[in-house]
C-alpha cells in the first residue's frame, strides 16, 4: 500500500473479503482517489542510506536507542509485538537568530535584528517573493555576511498558516575554491541537520538553489535566544533557571554526541545560537560549522572566540569541547559578563561571585571544572555533567518545591463516592448505560454496577480478558475480547445477544454507526457487523493490527494500524486515501471540522486534511503518543508518554497550554463542560481547567490509569489497574 499523496515505494493491493457477494452498507460510495507519487523532498537530494520520507516535510529518524519507550502497563492492552523500527521525530515552530564574528562563521550565520522584520534592502528578497513557487516571503528574521533568514509562509497548505524559517546563502566568490567551500558547508549543514530529530533541533524541510543563492527551509521558532534574554532582564538570572537550561543543553549535546556512525559536534555553543521557544523549551540553533567528530582528525579553527575551548583554536574539535562552551555559556548567564569583550580564557580572572555573590560555591566548582584549560580535567561526557547538574541542591530544591505542590493538590479533599473491585486490572474505558455503569475487565467479565451506589447488578463472562471498551446502541451493550470474538449483551440483564468471530485477539473499541459495528482485530482487519445480528458486512485487511478504535464521519470510516497508517474507507470499504506516518498508531483517530486528527508512536501529532489525508499541520511532543485525543471548543486535547497534557488549537496545531503530570499519559482523555479527565501511569486522575491548564485537583489510586474516564450526574467514573473502579465527584 501507499499514501496515496506521498509514498514512492511500488503500490499493492489492499488484502480484503475475496467473496463478491459480501454485501456493503448502504449510502453514498465516494470514489476513490487516484494515486499520484511526490518524489521531491530533501531526503532524495541528499541521497541517504536511511527510508525515504513519507512525505515531503518529514524526515529519517534516529536509533531507537533515542527514544522514550511506551510501557507496557501504561496501554490498555499487552505490546506483545515488535513496534515498526522507527522513532522520533520532533516539530514546532520557529525563529533562527545568531551573532557573526569570525569571517568563517560569517560563512552560515546570522546576525540579530531587533524589532519587527526590517524592509527590503539591497540584495535581500523582497517581501511577497516566492520560492519554488511554494515559499512565499514574509519578511527578515536576520542577516549576516552570506545571506539572510527569513520568515516565510509554506503555500502548499493554503487553508492555514504553516510558518517556516527560509536561510539564504548567496555565493558570489569569486574564486572558485572559495565558492566550492562555502557550497559545501551550506550543504554540510542541510545534511547534518535532514538527519537530526530531538525535541531541541529545529526540523529541516527542505533545500534547494536559485541560480547563485541556496536556501535552506526549517521550522519556525517563536521565542527568543538567551543573549536576548541577558540584554533584557534586569537581574540575574536564577541559578535554578540557569541549571535547567544547562541540563536541557546536556540533553541534546548528549544526542548529538552519541550520533551514529559518527559523533556531531556543534563547535559554536553560545547564548546567541541557544533559543528558549514559546513553551519554555531550549533549542540549539545554527548548524552553521557543526561537524561529523573523528578521533584524531585535524582542521581550521573555527567558532567564536570567548566561547571556543583552547584546543578548538588549535583546530582540534572533540565532544569535550561543547562542554567547555557550555561552561563559557553558563559563566555568561550567571554573571552577565560577555566572554568575547575579554582575554580568551581568562575566566579564571572573571569569577562569578565578584557580580553575581548569590550564585552556590557548588555550581561555581561545576562551572569552573567545565572551563579547565585541559580537556582532560573537565567532565568526561555531556551524561557525567547533567548526572552533576542535578545532584546541585539548587536543583534538588526546585524539584521538591514541584513535589510539594502536587502533594498539596492531591490531599485536596477529594474522596470518593464509593469503589468496587474487580479481580483483575480495569484498562478499558468505563461506560454509563442509563442507571449501571459498565466495566470491563481483564479478568475475562463486563460488570454492570449500580450508577448510585457501585452495588453489582450482573456480569457476563467472555473467554478471554477484555480491554476494549464497551459501546452502547439501544438494548445493547458491544465489546471485544482476547478470545477473539465480538460479544452483544443486554443491557439491563448481561444476556447474550450475539457473538461473531474474528481471526486475532481483540483490543480495538468498537464505534456503532447506520445499524453497523465497527471494530478492529490483531488479526489485521476492521469489520463491520450487522447490529441486529452480528453477520459480518465486510472486512477491510490494513497492514497491521487494528487495535484503535474507528470513527465514522460524512460517509467515512476512518481507522488506524500499529503499522503507522491511517485509512480512510467509504461506506462501500473502498479506500478513499490513506496516510503514514513514522512509527505506529496505537490512539484512535478523531474528526473535527475539516480535519481527522490522531498522535503517533513518532511523537507527533497530526492534523490530517478529512478530505484527502494531507498533513494540514502537526506537532511534535517529547514522546510517543497512544492517547485518544478529544475536541472542546476550538482546542484539541491529549497526553503523550512525555508525562504531559497538551492542548492544542484544533486549525492550526498551536500550542495553547500543557500541564506535565508524574507519569506517562496513554489514556484516552475527557472532556466535560470546562474540565478535562484524563489519568495516568502515575495511578492519579487529574481535573484540569480546559482554558487555562491549570491544575484543579488530582485524585491518586494504586495503579495505572488507561481508560477514558466517563461523567455523568455531576460524577466521574474511571478504572484503574489496581482492580478497582472509581466514582468521585466532578
Amino acid at each position: 500500500m501507499i499514501d496515496d499523496k506521498h509514498e514512492t515505494e511500488p503500490k499493492s493491493e489492499p488484502k480484503s473479503d475475496p467473496n463478491p457477494s459480501t454485501p456493503a452498507l448502504q449510502g453514498d460510495r465516494l470514489p476513490s482517489a487516484p494515486g499520484r507519487m511526490v518524489t521531491r523532498g530533501l531526503a532524495q537530494r541528499f541521497k541517504r542510506s536511511e527510508e525515504p520520507s513519507e512525505y515531503p516535510d518529514e524526515r529519517p529518524q534516529p536509533s531507537a536507542d533515542h527514544g522514550l519507550q511506551v510501557q507496557d502497563s501504561a496501554l490498555p492492552f499487552p505490546v506483545d509485538e515488535p513496534l515498526p523500527e522507527v522513532v522520533p521525530s520532533q516539530g514546532t515552530k520557529g525563529l533562527l537568530t545568531s551573532v557573526a564574528r569570525s569571517p568563517e562563521e560569517e560563512l552560515l550565520q546570522t546576525r540579530r535584528v531587533a524589532g519587527t522584520p526590517q524592509p527590503a534592502q539591497e540584495g535581500l528578497l523582497r517581501v511577497g517573493t516566492q520560492l519554488q513557487g511554494r515559499y512565499k516571503i514574509l519578511g527578515v528574521i536576520g542577516v549576516g555576511g552570506m545571506g539572510a533568514v527569513y520568515r516565510a509562509q509554506d503555500l502548499r497548505f493554503p487553508g492555514v498558516m504553516r510558518l517556516c524559517a527560509v536561510k539564504e546563502m548567496i555565493n558570489t566568490a569569486s574564486d572558485r575554491r572559495v565558492r566550492d567551500m562555502i557550497t559545501r558547508n551550506f550543504e554540510r549543514e542541510a545534511g547534518i541537520l535532514a538527519t537530526l530529530s530531538h525535541p531541541a533541533i529545529p526540523q529541516v524541510y527542505d533545500y534547494f538553489t536559485e541560480e547563485s543563492r541556496s536556501y535552506l527551509v526549517l521550522e519556525f521558532v517563536t521565542g527568543q535566544d538567551l543573549e536576548a534574554r541577558v540584554s533584557a532582564s534586569e537581574g540575574f538570572f536564577s541559578e535554578a533557571q540557569v541549571v535547567d537550561w544547562a541540563a536541557q543543553l546536556c540533553d541534546v549535546l548528549s544526542f548529538l554526541h552519541n550520533h551514529k556512525p559518527r559523533p556531531i559536534i556543534f563547535r559554536d555553543l553560545k547564548p546567541s545560537n541557544v533559543m528558549l521557544d514559546d513553551q519554555g523549551r531550549i533549542r540549539l540553533v545554527d548548524f552553521g560549522i557543526a561537524k561529523l567528530f573523528q578521533s584524531g582528525e585535524k582542521g581550521t579553527m573555527i567558532g567564536t572566540e570567548g566561547y571556543s575551548p583552547p584546543e578548538q583554536y588549535r583546530g582540534v574539535s572533540e565532544p569535550r569541547g561543547d562542554l567547555y562552551a557550555l561552561g563559557a555559556t553558563m559563566h555568561h548567564l550567571l554573571s552577565k559578563q560577555d566572554p568575547r569583550l575579554e582575554p580568551p580564557f581568562s575566566f579564571q580572572e572573571r569569577p562569578i561571585h565578584k557580580s553575581n555573590p548569590t550564585v552556590s560555591q557548588e555550581l561555581l566548582s561545576l562551572v569552573e571544572k567545565l572551563l579547565e584549560y585541559d580537556v582532560n580535567a573537565r567532565y568526561g561526557s555531556a551524561e557525567e555533567l547533567k548526572r552533576a547538574l542535578l545532584s546541585l541542591s539548587s536543583a534538588r530544591r526546585s524539584a521538591s518545591a514541584k513535589a510539594d505542590t502536587t502533594r498539596m493538590l492531591m490531599t485536596g479533599g477529594v474522596k470518593p463516592i464509593w469503589r468496587f473491585a474487580c479481580e483483575d486490572e480495569v484498562r478499558g474505558s468505563v461506560c454509563v448505560a442509563g442507571d449501571l455503569i459498565l466495566v470491563p475487565s481483564y479478568d475475562h467479565n463486563i460488570y454492570a454496577l449500580d450508577i448510585d451506589e457501585g452495588a453489582f447488578a450482573w456480569k457476563y463472562a467472555a473467554e478471554g480478558g477484555i480491554a476494549s471498551s464497551p459501546a452502547l446502541a439501544g438494548r445493547l451493550a458491544v465489546f471485544g475480547s482476547t478470545d477473539r470474538s465480538v460479544y452483544a449483551v443486554e443491557v439491563q440483564t448481561g444476556s447474550l445477544a450475539w457473538t461473531a468471530p474474528t481471526k486475532g485477539r481483540i483490543y480495538s473499541s468498537p464505534y456503532i454507526e447506520l445499524g453497523h459495528v465497527f471494530i478492529g482485530s490483531d488479526d489485521g482487519s476492521l469489520y463491520a457487523f450487522q447490529l441486529q445480528s452480528g453477520g459480518e458486512s465486510w472486512h477491510y485487511a490494513a497492514n497491521g493490527a487494528v487495535r484503535s478504535r474507528p470513527v465514522v464521519d460524512d460517509h467515512l470510516v476512518v481507522f488506524s494500524c500499529s503499522q503507522g497508517i491511517v485509512y480512510a474507507l467509504t461506506l462501500g470499504r473502498d479506500l478513499k486515501w490513506q496516510f503514514r506516518a513514522r512509527r505506529g498508531i496505537l490512539a484512535s483517530p478523531i474528526a473535527h471540522e475539516n480535519f481527522v486528527m490522531v498522535g503517533s508512536l513518532d511523537w507527533y501529532f497530526y492534523g490530517l486534511d478529512r478530505r484527502s489525508g494531507w498533513v494540514g499541520w502537526k506537532y511534535r511532543t517529547n514522546g510517543p503518543i497512544a492517547s485518544t485525543a478529544a475536541v472542546w471548543e476550538d482546542l484539541v486535547i491529549f497526553g503523550s508518554a512525555d508525562k504531559s497534557v497538551y492542548a492544542l488549537q484544533a486549525s492550526d496545531g498551536r500550542l495553547v497550554w500543557r500541564y506535565e503530570t508524574q507519569g506517562q499519559v496513554t489514556g484516552a482523555v475527557t472532556v466535560h463542560q470546562d474540565t478535562v479527565y484524563v489519568g495516568s501511569v502515575d495511578g492519579a486522575l487529574y481535573s484540569i481547567d480546559a482554558r487555562s491548564g491549570s491544575l484543579r485537583w488530582r485524585y491518586g489510586t494504586d495503579g495505572a490509569i488507561t481508560g477514558a474516564p466517563q461523567i455523568a450526574n455531576g460524577v466521574v467514573y474511571f478504572g484503574s489497574s489496581d482492580h478497582y473502579v472509581y466514582a468521585l465527584p466532578a
